[in-house]
């Protein structure tokens, strides 16, 4: 491990402690997913000696599902939570050779102890928010915190004329919740080691920028590779149609891409080459029903801001980069600048993944960027 890096594992079936440090010296290489719209994951290959701790944990279940496992990497004395999930499944790798035999821990970040149950028919006759805070509840003993923000929906159902009730795991029915608003939810480990982050809001593509990725600058690069591409068929644009009572002819009511949550990340946005249409009020012309006909205005106008502002990112890059040169880790869903790469294409990005690599020697970073526009607006990333 390089000098001023350090992992640091945790385990336990429920609360969690140091693992030994004969399993952390088994440990060859950690490797944590984080990507916009999916679970976190991690894997951790052990090597697996005869005999060996990791063999009798092994044995004696103390690496089974669902046991609980934190992955901390202090840099340069600072600790950061890379990830706090549960193993699901393992893979034992024999070998003939001395020393080569291994074991590979797969597992997913803790949301997915909320994806086991069907609550389904469960009543919940309160507003959204309500639902999901009560859903919640149950996993801070994982340490979920949840940060719910309220949406324009909220409204507390009739029990007289509809009583809401969980359809699916709570998983499934918290995000089905965000979804028909335009939120997103996800689940996010830290700040702290054994805290966990649930939240059920907006995608935010705001904020303040992580350090500029640098590419294309002799020794003042801190990227090993950025590439860029642009899709100029992926942008779409949404039509309300509306159906009033008393109107024969549909209106059509585009609906924007952008909003205060969702900026356009530079000055010259791209013309959109597809449209789609969301009805409201009723089944379209044709006979076939479309989801949001079944929703009223507000619905269907918060579901189609979700939808524009993630067909408008056509803008997209990949790259990687050493973490050590960089600083720092790039944090997934935030903002950062890029420089170096051209007029076109320095400015902000959201970080849309990104997968971290721990290993003997090395802590990499491979990740990809999106956003909605070319040609930096605010100069911040230009050389």
């Amino acid at each position: 491990m390089p000098s001023g890096v350090r992992l640091q594992v945790l385990i336990g079936p429920l609360t969690f402690r140091p693992a030994p440090m004969e399993l952390v010296g088994a440990v060859q290489e950690a490797q944590v997913t984080q990507n916009a719209g999916q679970r976190s994951g991690f894997q951790l290959r052990l090597a697996l000696g005869r005999g060996s701790l990791v063999e009798r944990m092994l044995a004696d279940g103390s690496l089974d599902p669902p046991t609980r496992v934190l992955l901390v990497l202090h840099l340069d004395g600072r600790p950061q939570v890379l990830s706090d999930g549960v193993v699901t499944r393992h893979d034992v790798a024999r070998s003939n050779d001395a020393g080569a035999s291994t074991l590979t821990l797969t597992g997913v970040d803790v949301s997915q102890m909320m994806d086991l149950i069907d609550l389904s028919d469960l009543p919940m006759p309160m507003p959204a928010e309500a639902r999901v805070l009560t859903l919640l509840a149950p996993f801070a003993a994982y340490g979920v915190v949840p940060m719910v923000v309220p949406s324009v929906l909220v409204f507390a159902p009739n029990p007289v004329q509809r009583i809401p009730a969980v359809r699916g795991t709570t998983f499934a029915y918290v995000s089905q919740l965000a979804d028909e608003v335009g939120y997103t939810f996800y689940v996010e480990p830290g700040p702290t080691p054994g805290m966990n982050t649930a939240y059920w809001g907006p995608e935010v593509r705001t904020g303040q920028p992580q350090p500029v990725l640098t590419v294309n600058a002799d020794a003042g690069a801190n990227v090993e590779s950025l590439s860029f591409s642009f899709d100029g068929t992926q942008k779409t644009v949404y039509l309300l149609t509306a159906f009033p009572e008393q109107v024969r002819v549909p209106i059509p009511l585009p609906v924007p891409d952008v909003s205060p949550l969702n900026p356009p990340l530079g000055r010259k946005i791209p013309i959109p080459l597809s449209y789609r249409r969301m009805n409201i009020g009723r089944s379209n012309p044709s006979g076939t029903d479309d989801a949001t006909a079944r929703m009223d205005v507000v619905q269907t106008l918060a579901r189609g801001l979700a939808r524009a502002a993630q067909s408008a990112n056509v803008i997209s890059g990949s790259g990687s980069l050493d973490v050590l040169r960089y600083g720092r880790l790039l944090r997934c869903r935030r903002l950062v600048g890029v420089r170096g790469a051209g007029r076109a294409y320095d400015g902000e990005y959201v970080v849309r993944s990104v997968t971290t690599t721990v290993k003997a020697g090395e802590v990499k970073q491979r990740f990809t960027l999106g956003r909605n526009a070319q040609i930096s607006s605010s100069g911040r990333a230009q050389p």
